[in-house]
């Protein structure tokens, strides 16, 4: 642990060499995640942007914890439908559907009618869009785009907007100018995020626990270990710390989110526990927008 913790530490420094000789004696001393490590640092595989290519993303989502996170995760989206009853939804992040899909079809006659996808990957979104296709639903998709995009380009307003550990990839100040656009637009929204507390950045207490955390996660791969490793956990990781890298997730404890989403303007803010999970616990919250 001490060779993995290194490793953080010289990449949070901008040292890349020194964090790869670093994690070649992790990987010495059996860390999964320092092997890891050791081979992302000396040959990155892409730009660090883990959507766009997707693969390791989507072997990620179906893989280890996440089996159980995502089931839990359609049951809190179909039960919402069940309480809401929306006509449209507005899915922001749609991934491929993997959260989406099962909680459509596990609310039956609540499900809305009319579903419109934001997400910013073509190959996730044209997976999503097809497997609606097969439903009697309305899909409306303006193609690749963030969340920005489409509050730029239309004048829509929702029943019901969702996300499912997407949000997280805003840096917070974007985030909450996309949330105080969005809060006078739909009547519910429902979000499903991570309550993550770690210390505070930057001490040698938050990179050790990077190193516990995702240390435990990897180990929970067999067959798709070095794709989710190089294409997904170690830029996601590596971002949060190398100053020259590219971030990919910015998160928070839940009782920020919910700070978050009342200064954007939504109010009635409920939360509750969704799922554990190696990274942190996911939770759901529930809010009240102005449309």
């Amino acid at each position: 642990m001490q060779d993995l913790v290194l490793t953080l530490q010289l990449a949070a420094h901008g040292d890349r060499f020194g964090a790869m000789v670093s994690a070649a004696l992790a990987a010495e001393a059996g860390s999964l995640l320092g092997a890891a490590l050791e081979q992302y640092l000396t040959d990155p595989a892409g730009d660090g942007t883990v959507y766009d290519a997707p693969a390791a993303f989507e072997a990620f989502i179906r893989g280890g914890g996440n089996v159980g996170l995502y089931q839990r995760t359609s049951a809190a989206l179909a039960a919402t439908y069940r309480d809401v009853r929306p006509t449209t939804l507005l899915e922001i992040g749609c991934g491929d559907g993997l959260a989406l899909l099962p909680a459509l079809d596990a609310a039956g006659g609540a499900a809305p009618t009319s579903v419109e996808l934001v997400e910013p990957s073509a190959a996730l979104l044209g997976q999503c869009t097809a497997a609606l296709a097969a439903r009697d639903i309305s899909v409306t998709t303006s193609g690749p785009g963030t969340l920005q995009d489409r509050l730029d380009n239309s004048d829509s307003s929702w029943d019901l907007a969702e996300s499912s550990f997407a949000l997280h990839a805003l840096e917070p100040t974007v985030r909450t100018e996309q949330l105080r656009r969005l809060a006078p637009r739909v009547r519910r929204l429902v979000l499903v995020e991570f309550d993550v507390h770690v210390p505070e950045p930057g001490t040698d207490a938050h990179v050790r626990e990077l190193a516990i955390r995702y240390e435990k996660g990897l180990a929970e791969y067999t067959d798709t270990r070095d794709l989710v490793a190089q294409g997904f956990l170690a830029p996601v990781l590596i971002g949060q710390l190398a100053p020259d890298a590219p971030r990919a997730t910015w998160e928070q404890p839940r009782e920020a989110w919910a700070a978050q989403l009342a200064e954007a303007g939504f109010t009635d803010i409920t939360t509750e526990d969704v799922s554990p999970y190696w990274w942190s616990p996911a939770f759901v919250l529930r809010a009240t927008g102005r449309a």
